[in-house]
Order: structure tokens, then sequence, then C-alpha cells
């Protein structure tokens, strides 16, 4: 049974927000199942993880030639651990195994730093801006950060797309060297411009927390409810690197 936001005690993951559109869940088979609908395009099965994450990170080493390390579950089994993080490995096996089960395409990555979008214009479309993901048939987004900083998300209320703001709807306009026609939108399309999004003035946006398992909407063609505007956090000197689940 999916449980409205309101209805829950503030967490982690919940907390300074009214998560208007955050449904939360008790299983994976519930994650995986429940239909996005009405208000809610993110679903979430809240949990605390055993294990040490810290370990598997520390094992790892510094990445100084790699930004992002892919830990298949060979690489993954691979590892010489203690008691301890041997536990927060097989939870992590665990929840690939699960999506594998699925036919969905889990990836665990370390993650040290993510590229940034350093092409001038009035956009940047990396992954620390808010934005949605899209598809052309109908698929979700699964998430689990299960060590470092979380991935967070933005009520749709509390979003507007970046192309829509004049000043930027007008640079882009200039760099596409044409007029707002369905040739401006193929070129907002094609250079994901028109995926990403600000946050209104007061926007809280709110923390996917670590150790959660989500599944967002995505745009895609026919999709019944708005896709779940999120981002990867932004990164400070000195920040843990990441394990994450993505799908």
């Amino acid at each position: 049974m999916v449980l409205p936001s309101e209805n829950l005690p503030r967490t982690s993951s919940s907390a300074a927000t009214d998560l208007f559109r955050v449904g939360f869940v008790h299983s994976f088979q519930e994650l995986a199942e429940t239909p996005f609908a009405g208000n809610i395009n993110a679903l979430c099965w809240e949990r605390t993880l055993p294990g040490d994450f810290a370990e598997i990170v520390a094992c790892l080493g510094n990445s100084h030639e790699q930004a992002m390390i892919t830990l298949d579950p060979a690489k993954l089994r691979a590892l010489p651990l203690s008691a301890a993080g041997n536990n927060a490995r097989e939870c992590m096996l665990a929840d690939f195994h699960l999506l594998s089960e699925r036919d969905l395409a889990p990836v665990l990555n370390c993650v040290y730093a993510y590229p940034r979008d350093d092409r001038a214009g009035p956009i940047a479309t990396d992954v620390f801006s808010f934005h949605v993901d899209s598809a052309p048939c109908e698929t979700a987004t699964w998430l689990c950060t299960y060590h470092g900083q979380a991935s967070e998300g933005l009520a749709n209320d509390d979003a507007q797309r970046l192309v829509d703001l004049p000043a930027i709807r007008a640079a882009l306009l200039a760099a596409y060297g044409g007029f707002d026609d369905a040739g401006f939108q193929d070129f907002l399309s094609e250079n994901a411009y028109d995926l990403h999004y600000a946050a209104r003035p007061h926007a809280r946006p709110y923390s996917f927390g670590v150790g959660s398992l989500w599944r967002i909407a995505t745009a895609y063609p026919g999709c019944p409810v708005p896709p779940s505007i999120h981002r990867a956090p932004p990164t400070r000197p000195g920040d843990p690197p990441r394990l994450l689940l993505i799908s």
C-alpha cells in the first residue's frame, strides 16, 4: 500500500518540505509494481541498511585517474572486506539482483566527480542541474545512494522549465539563429535544454536520503504523471565519493 507523504513523520529523506508527489512503500514488490497516478510521480522504499559502506569506498582507494568506477558484481565480490563491509556489499548485490530479475539494467558506481557542462550558453545540462529523465517508451529511473551525498528532488510546483524563462529563451533563440517554431523545439530537445528546471523562489528541495531505494517517473509519450525533477547533489571539497545504484 502506498502511503502519501503527508501521513508520515518527516525523516532524513523527507525533511523540510511537503512531499506532495512522493509515495512511500514498504517492500521492493510494492516499489516495482505500484503505478504512478494522481499526484504521485516518485516512490520511495525507505530503508536503514546494515554494514559499512565507507569500507567499500576505502577499499577502492582514491581515484586520480577516473571520475567514476563501475562496480560489476564480480569486482564487488573480489573486494577484501570485513564482516561489516561484507554486509554492505550484500545489500548492494541484493538490490542489483532484484532489478536485474525484472529485466532492468542496474549499474553500481563509485562516483568521485561528475563531468560539468562547460559549454558557453544559458543552460548547463550536467547532472547538477535540476532535470527530468526522458525516454521514447515507458520506463522509470531507479536510484539508491549507499554512501556519500544523496540525490535531491524538487516538487514540480516548485519548478519552472529554464527554456520558459524569457531571458534564457531569448538567448537560446539567438544561439539557434531562427524563429520560435518547430525547428526551435527540435533544437531544444536535441540539446536536452527542455529537460532542465529552475527552482522557484522559496522552493525547498528534498533529499532522497542514504539507503532508500527510489523509482521516479520519466518523461515519455503517454506518461500519466509529470516526470520527477531531481539532480545530483552539489559537491564540495572534501565530500566523500558516492556509492550509487542507478537504472
